[in-house]
């Protein structure tokens, strides 16, 4: 496997590229990760099994996209392919640091200047990815509550029905959510489509963010994901909002926007992500939406 890695590598950059130094990089939970050296240059490397090669160019298409659409620069894909039992993605390597509130200001900055300066036509993305190792369905839309909650909504409930895990009426929830969405005016953006902390990074040149699951939506939809895991710190929103102010009631479509990470959740992992789905449910189903 390892000799195919160096040739890929060697192809896709053009040099003679042998591993001199491997070494473990803990901290995904859907891939194996690796550091590989030679003595010039340092690469990230993915491994998983070789029917998930459409998670690593996926993942490639979005890192291009942000790259080449926002201020931020994160891991550039070098290559990506198989061996006779894996699939593999080589990136840059970063070296990323610990941020203070100057930086984490500057994360919001930038993400507010990618959201204004990458409008786009539709809502959707030129194929469908992936949300964690879960499908992520992006037939273009002009609708974005329709978009959101068929594409979003309903295909969470669709797979945890098939775990047999029922949440309830899968039309109703999903008419609610459209509901909720309905009279709020979007502009599609690229968003990160993943962002949390784990997925965002610092190096000496500026903020990363990192493992997206990229497509034009709504902006409010990569904030609201920053506050379910754990608010990011105060500067981040305080450099967001100088830039890109948040419309009004986007606390309210923030459990929405929230609800399709957490149904992500229990289908990947089960147990209290259903319990957690339940309880943000009954808090959309009871609102009155503007």
């Amino acid at each position: 496997m390892w000799n195919h890695i160096e040739q890929a590598i060697s192809q896709a950059t053009n040099t003679d590229f042998h591993i001199n130094d491997k070494a473990v990089i803990t901290g995904g939970d859907i891939n194996l990760s690796y550091s590989l050296t030679n003595s010039t240059q340092q690469f990230f490397v993915k491994i998983n099994d070789k029917q998930n090669l459409s998670l690593f160019e996926a993942e490639a298409f979005a890192l291009q996209q942000i790259n080449a659409q926002s201020p931020f620069h994160s891991p550039m894909p070098i290559c990506y392919g198989e061996t006779l039992d894996k699939s593999f993605l080589v990136l840059e390597m970063l070296d990323l640091i610990s941020a203070n509130n100057e930086q984490w200001f500057e994360l919001g900055q930038q993400l507010a200047i990618m959201h204004k300066q990458s409008q786009h036509g539709q809502f959707g993305w030129d194929e469908d990815n992936y949300i964690g190792s879960n499908l992520q369905p992006n037939a273009w839309s002009s609708n974005w509550s329709v978009f959101f909650a068929e594409q979003r909504i309903a295909w969470q409930l669709q797979l945890l029905s098939e775990k047999s895990i029922r949440l309830g009426d899968i039309e109703h929830i999903s008419q609610m959510c459209h509901d909720g969405l309905q009279h709020h005016r979007v502009s599609p953006c690229l968003i990160h489509g993943d962002l949390w902390q784990g997925n965002v990074g610092f190096t000496n040149s500026g903020p990363t963010i990192f493992d997206p699951a990229s497509y034009y939506g709504d902006r409010e939809a990569d904030i609201a994901m920053t506050e379910l895991f754990g608010q990011f710190p105060a500067a981040f929103y305080q450099g967001y909002e100088e830039q890109y102010p948040l419309p009004k009631h986007y606390e309210q479509r923030k459990q929405i926007y929230n609800f399709y990470h957490v149904l992500n959740h229990a289908n990947l992992f089960g147990g209290v992500y259903i319990e957690q789905a339940k309880a943000i449910m009954q808090r959309i189903l009871s609102m009155s939406f503007h």
